[in-house]
Parts: C-alpha cells; sequence; structure tokens
C-alpha cells in the first residue's frame, strides 16, 4: 500500500493542524492505521493509532485529550487532528499502516512523512 501524508506546517504553540494521509493500492479496510512521530535528533515514536473499522483507537499519553485520529475508509484517508500543540511537538509526523498476515508476520508500510513545527 503507498500512503500520502500531507497538512504539515508551522504553527505556534496552542495552535491546530490536520494532517492527512491518503492510501492507494491495497483495500485499505484491511488496514489498522497510525501516526508515529519523529523529533530531530530522536528515535521515532507512536503517536495515535485506529483500527481497521475506526471503532478502536489507542494514544500516546503525551497526546491525549489534544489529538484525535479518525478514518473514512470509502476515501482510503485517516486524519490527525492536532489542538494544543506544543513546542516538543515539533518533528516529522509518518502514517503507518499494518495487517497481520498470521503467524507473527505482519505487513507494514509507511508514507513519507510531513513536517510539523511548532514555534514557542
Amino acid at each position: 500500500v503507498q500512503l500520502q501524508a500531507s497538512g504539515g506546517g508551522l504553527v505556534q504553540a496552542g495552535g491546530s493542524l490536520r494532517l492527512s494521509c491518503s492510501a492507494s493500492g491495497r483495500t485499505f479496510s484491511n488496514y489498522g492505521m497510525g501516526w508515529f512521530r519523529q523529533a530531530p535528533g530522536k528515535e521515532r515514536e507512536f503517536v495515535v493509532g485506529i483500527t481497521q473499522s475506526g471503532l478502536g483507537t489507542n494514544y500516546a499519553d503525551s497526546v491525549k485529550g489534544r489529538f484525535t485520529i479518525s478514518r473514512d475508509n470509502a476515501k482510503n484517508a485517516v486524519y490527525l487532528q492536532m489542538n494544543g500543540l506544543k513546542v516538543e511537538g515539533t518533528g516529522v509526523y509518518y502514517c503507518n499502516a499494518d495487517r497481520s498476515l498470521g503467524g507473527g508476520e505482519w505487513a507494514d508500510y509507511w508514507g513519507q512523512g510531513t513536517q510539523v513545527t511548532v514555534s514557542s
């Protein structure tokens, strides 16, 4: 599956951004989706995930109450609404798709990332 993330930009602390990730190439609804971010000089970290149906979500503690993930399986898209952005939220945000293949094997795909910069 090919993933294309967009919506990043420069925002002041306390502001909002909405990221989008468009998918193509496979049956989108078969994949759990997620957002990860990588700050400068740091490892990539999990931000939020959503199940194939969209009924289940899981947020990193650092973004609970401020970020909201959603998906539209008819549009092959997943979204991340980010409110109350903090300076430490600066980084490249990556869209991820994964699917269990059984036997402990996973199909795992990444988009190219979109830069989010939060200024103080």
